[in-house]
């Protein structure tokens, strides 16, 4: 019997990396404005390594189950009813709350974009969120395989916009505002290091498409972990020197007003256009905005998409994927609607409840499985104490976000 072919490694990294990049990143300058460049490659690193060692334990634990099977069913029989609720509803918080950021911010672009290339069609907040929402929500309803083509489309033309801003902006980088050598203000860095790790913890948040992809590659586990490490590292990769472009050009002080109006996207490209020679980067920038915004939008709502599926068991025909994505699309669209400017408020929400399903539950999910499957063909390097690290992690992020939140510890003001 001929074997299936499986979809190729490219899609699933495709998946993986755009649902990683998105608004994240936009928020990291900012965010990691504090510890600056030399700082930010550090904490880029030390995440990115927490990450892809709970994606893998999600995908140790994901593979003894059947196809399609997704975070509840795999939280319901490992760890019980009580822990798949809580995780549950963490889940669906982040994932609903991110999703009315991505409309939110998206719908703001294409505002941006369509008035500046088409001056002339009247153009609001209301139309171009449901414009955005409704064109990729179509992708998502429709396939992984969808997701996957229009994941690769959007991933490669931010890659080709990233390096068409980047490589005008790091040119113009300047070592001394990179290493902060003309600070005219405080030059500590190291005391804004906690506050830091939420903001960067969610820029790595791609795990809700592990049972996905666990689904798209038929069980073959290597496909997974290739996907996985491709795609994370091509975050990693853009990630720093996204943070090498920006804060090569943009001194450290000049963060306070981005910092004052709460991290605001359109703000901090304001400010960068003024250190930009070449004033047809801006526009550049722009694009790379929105298509990093639109790859991690089907990322999110893909996974979103397969999680309530598996939670209400509508099935994969017509009637239940209908169902399926008006649960997944409508109460953010709606959100979105009502309140169209509360965009890095739910980023700042989301780096909250990422700790517990994204980091933690993937710890735990692994370390049952391995006490009900002793006899597993797959299991992470390192033994329970490499679990215990991944565990300490999340919860060291829980007290940095709760910490920042209540003034426990610093927080870069820009001034």
């Amino acid at each position: 019997m001929k074997q299936k072919k499986l979809p190729s490694l490219l899609g699933g990294s495709m998946i993986i990396a755009g649902t990683a990049i998105g608004a994240g990143m936009l928020a990291n300058p900012t965010a990691m404005s504090g510890i600056w460049f030399l700082g930010s490659v550090i904490l880029f690193l030390i995440i990115w390594g927490i990450t892809t060692l709970s994606a893998l334990m999600l995908l140790e634990a994901n593979l003894h189950f059947e196809k399609g099977a997704n975070f509840d069913t795999i939280t319901t029989q490992l760890l019980g009813k009580g822990w798949n609720i809580f995780n549950g509803i963490s889940v669906a918080f982040t994932l609903y709350i991110l999703t009315y950021a991505y409309i939110t911010s998206g719908g703001s672009i294409t505002k941006s974009l369509l008035n500046r290339f088409v001056p002339e069609l009247p153009i609001n907040h209301t139309f171009s969120a449901l414009l955005f929402c409704f064109v990729l929500a179509l992708f998502v309803s429709i396939s992984t395989k969808a997701v996957d083509r229009m994941s690769t489309i959007l991933i490669s033309g931010m890659v080709i916009a990233f390096f068409l801003s980047t490589t005008g902006l790091l040119s113009s980088a300047k070592s001394e505002i990179l290493l902060n050598t003309i600070a005219h203000t405080e030059t500590s860095y190291l005391p804004y290091l906690l506050s830091a790790i939420p903001t960067c913890l969610v820029s790595f948040g791609y795990h809700i498409c592990v049972p996905t992809l666990v689904n798209y590659y038929d069980k073959k586990s290597k496909k997974v972990i290739y996907s996985i490490l491709i795609g994370s590292l091509l975050a990693l990769i853009i990630y720093i020197s996204w943070q090498m472009a920006v804060q090569g050009n943009l001194p450290r002080e000049e963060f306070a007003p981005i910092i004052a109006k709460g991290g605001d996207v359109a703000t901090l490209l304001s400010a960068l256009n003024r250190y930009i020679p070449v004033l047809s980067i801006g526009v550049v920038l722009d694009f790379f905005a929105y298509m990093a915004i639109a790859s991690s939008f089907l990322g999110v709502t893909l996974g979103l998409f397969d999680y309530i599926s598996d939670l209400f068991k509508w099935g994969n025909h017509l009637g239940g994927r209908i169902k399926t994505a008006l649960v997944t699309f409508l109460p953010p669209l709606l959100l979105s609607l009502f309140y169209p400017y509360g965009f890095v408020t739910a980023i700042a929400y989301a780096g909250l409840a990422v700790s517990f399903w994204m980091i933690i539950i993937p710890a735990l999910l692994a370390c049952a499985s391995r006490k009900k499957f002793p006899n597993s063909n797959y299991k992470v390097f390192g033994e329970k104490w490499m679990i215990y690290v991944v565990i300490i992690f999340g919860l060291l992020n829980i007290f940095c976000y709760i910490a920042s939140q209540l003034n426990w510890i610093p927080t870069f003001k820009g001034e």
